[in-house]
């Protein structure tokens, strides 16, 4: 059997911002390794296409639920709806996210509270919920966190977003040790540039991206993502020439930094 795969239809996994671009293609690759999918988003509509793509593909099953995970009591909810329905996952991945490239003087406190609710506070819940089920049950689950390699820019406008995608780097490397020995493997994935509507780039644009080499495509981030999750890994970025650049990326001084910063200041918003 390939990494990962399952007797098909023997179990469930979770990917949550599943309606599109990254979340869209974990679940087509989870669902061709056997796994029953549950997609959880917050739009009805995205996530009905992500489940006729998965029919088509005669996933052994497909569970949807439209929830708002940028709530403080999101991942209290979303546990108690799929065990209602009882889905128990054996693979969770955190994927949703939302992208925010502002100043934080400017930047309205409803999306302060919710970036962080959504990457940090329901990913942390989320993880503790689905690990302490796992060990109950007494399965070899995995939890696949997605970080980004922001983390590693501390550039101006960035600070919001950038920061709560480290906090979810280090509480996924932190947590994966505590769980490793109940046989739960946590792997935090942090991608450069990706080629989705994420960010609001013109298609056009993610294009250029995709054939310059800048933004790899979403799937081609799944795959990766789902690679090192078998693998064991706790932490992964793609691509080695994205490692390489990582030390320059903490030390750029403010005199490439500024010129950048009035650049791409009129793409704030």
């Amino acid at each position: 059997m390939k990494r990962g795969e399952v007797l098909k239809g023997s179990a469930w996994a979770l990917v949550t911002g599943s309606g599109s671009g990254i979340g869209r293609q974990y679940a087509l690759r989870l669902s061709r390794l056997g796994y029953k999918v549950a997609l959880v988003g917050d739009k009805q509509e995205p996530l009905a296409e992500t489940a006729r793509l998965l029919e088509k593909e005669e996933c052994a099953e497909v569970y949807t639920l439209v929830l708002n995970l940028a709530q403080i009591d999101a991942a209290e909810q979303l546990q108690s709806h799929l065990a209602a329905q009882g889905i128990h996952p054996d693979v969770v991945v955190n994927n949703a996210g939302m992208f925010s490239f502002l100043d934080i003087t400017q930047t309205p406190v409803k999306r302060i509270e919710e970036v962080l609710l959504l990457h940090d506070m329901t990913n942390t819940k989320v993880c503790k919920f689905y690990a302490e089920e796992m060990i109950r049950r007494g399965v070899k689950g995995h939890i696949l966190n997605m970080s980004s390699y922001s983390m590693w820019m501390p550039f101006p406008g960035m600070a919001l977003y950038s920061a709560s995608k480290a906090y979810l780097r280090q509480f996924s490397v932190c947590f994966a040790k505590e769980v490793r020995e109940k046989g739960i493997i946590v792997t935090a994935i942090c991608p450069a540039g990706v080629a989705t509507d994420l960010y609001g780039l013109a298609p056009g644009l993610q294009k250029l991206g995709r054939n310059l080499g800048i933004l790899i495509t979403a799937d081609s981030c799944a795959k990766r993502g789902l690679r090192a999750l078998w693998r064991g890994k706790r932490t992964s970025v793609p691509d080695w020439w994205n490692r390489l650049w990582i030390p320059l990326c903490k030390l750029l001084p403010m005199f490439i930094i500024r010129p950048i910063r009035r650049y791409t200041m009129q793409f704030q918003k």
